[in-house]
Parts: C-alpha cells; sequence; structure tokens
C-alpha cells in the first residue's frame, strides 16, 4: 500500500540475494486492491531469487521481466567475441 512503502526495505531484499538494485521506478499504476506497482531493475541475470527475497519480506511480485543477455544485439556481439577468440589462438 502506498502509506507502507519503503525503498529502503525493497533494496535491502534485493541486497539480500547478493545483487544491486539498479534503478527503483515507482508507477503510476495501482492494483485492483490500490497497492503500488513498482519496477525493479538490477543487476542479476535472473530475477527467480530477488523475487523470492521480495515475498518474503512482504511483497507481491507481479512479474519478472526479461533476460538482457538474449537481447538480438548481444547474440550477435557474442558471436563476434567468438570470433575474435578463434584468431587469437591460432
Amino acid at each position: 500500500m502506498p502509506a507502507q512503502f519503503s525503498a529502503s526495505s525493497i533494496a535491502r531484499a534485493v541486497e539480500d540475494c547478493d545483487a544491486h538494485l539498479i534503478n527503483l521506478n515507482v508507477t503510476s499504476d495501482r492494483t485492483d486492491g490500490g497497492e503500488l506497482v513498482v519496477d525493479l531493475r538490477i543487476n542479476h541475470r535472473h530475477g527467480e531469487a530477488v523475487a523470492r527475497s521480495l515475498e518474503r519480506y512482504g511483497y507481491t511480485v507481479a512479474s519478472i521481466g526479461g533476460d538482457a543477455f538474449d537481447a538480438p544485439g548481444v547474440s550477435v556481439a557474442r558471436e563476434r567475441i567468438g570470433e575474435l577468440l578463434h584468431y587469437l589462438d591460432i
């Protein structure tokens, strides 16, 4: 609920999983029950552990967003790095 919002509590829940909170945005959206909707960006590849930690702190996790390492540009960069490493091994 808006009166119970605590950014430091959210950050603590994230840091309990050895992750860092990069960005926290309070959106204008509300759930049907009037709860705030908050978007988080963390430095973990997979957010499942952080989601479980947030739920232990009493927060409800609505969704977990995509994996930045699977973005289209990243796969091209991965291929090019692999090719460079191949040439360095020659």
